[in-house]
């Protein structure tokens, strides 16, 4: 199951917003082995694309590091899906290297800008994917 408080959740959502009609992407990160999200990165799609992701690599690269000496990990990859339910594609489960990690879907295909937004969340390993629960709280308390 993947907690999150209702901030980042929000903060996720206004992001695939703004950047429809285009995938927005990003990563909330959190202490390294807690499996709490804490912090919202959002990234830049190099793509620009309505159909597909994909993080600049030198953002990437600074933002490893940059969790690395926060003593941070990626606890949740996020992205939108403009025109398909929040379902992993062939690509996504082909790109998602970090088994640790929950891997969150936004889908704005049918949303206006108020939402609905489908917002689920998804473990892949191995190409393997499982969806879980979500759980949206007021605070991690």
């Amino acid at each position: 199951m993947l907690t999150l408080t209702k901030a980042l959740h929000d903060q996720i959502v206004e992001h695939a917003r703004q950047d429809h009609p285009d995938e927005a992407c990003g990563v909330l990160a959190g202490p390294a082995g807690s499996d709490r999200p804490e912090r919202f990165v959002p990234m830049l799609n190099a793509a620009r694309s309505p159909t597909f992701y994909e993080f600049d690599s030198v953002d990437l690269l600074k933002l490893y590091r940059e969790m690395d000496d926060r003593d941070e990990e990626p606890v949740v990859i996020y992205h939108s899906h403009t025109a398909t339910e929040a379902y992993p594609s062939r690509t996504d489960i082909t790109y998602a290297n970090e088994p640790g990690a929950h891997y969150v879907l936004v889908s704005t295909a049918d949303a206006d800008d108020a939402g609905p937004f489908q917002f689920r969340s998804y473990r892949i390993v191995d190409g393997e994917v499982t969806e879980e629960e979500v759980r949206i709280v007021e605070s991690y308390a």
